[in-house]
């Protein structure tokens, strides 16, 4: 019997595959699971509208990441972060992705997630940092921040 999994089963299959499966198996724990349902037309033509709208999906995703990463990389979009220093340059604190994003949001509207940001460690030094931050699987933009002193 042919059916579409409507979630992964270990061994069996994805969701959203089409596989031949031995009729009782299908019947007594696919289906009855919620598993899988029968692979008829109209679910064959409903599979294939959702993987159609999946994919628009993700091709907006993606091209929004690629218009985030032309606004980040500007040279006017400088994120200017400030906090106590000793004299040698050195912060008493850090500057977390937190910081970033929230600096990031008031500065320029622009919300992005902290855990996006990708700090290997907090910055602890005053001057120009060149952040990554990964927007997308495919989309990884680089920002400039700025820390000064109090």
């Amino acid at each position: 019997m042919k059916v579409i999994f409507t979630q992964d089963v270990r061994g069996r299959g994805q969701r959203g595959q089409i596989k031949e499966v031995p009729d009782g198996y299908a019947q007594n724990y696919l289906i009855k699971r919620g598993l899988a349902k029968q692979a008829t037309k109209a679910a064959m033509s409903q599979l294939k509208g959702q993987q159609r709208a999946e994919e628009k999906h993700a091709a907006e995703e993606l091209a929004d990441a690629k218009r985030m990463k032309k606004i980040l990389e500007d040279d006017n979009t400088v994120v200017e972060l400030s906090g106590k220093a000793g004299t040698d340059g050195r912060m008493f604190g850090s500057i977390s992705t937190k910081q970033i994003a929230t600096a990031l949001q008031k500065q320029f509207d622009l919300k992005i997630d902290k855990r996006k940001i990708e700090l290997a460690a907090p910055i602890k030094a005053l001057g120009y940092v060149n952040v990554p931050i990964k927007l997308h699987p495919e989309v990884e933009a680089q920002i400039r921040v700025h820390i000064a002193e109090k």
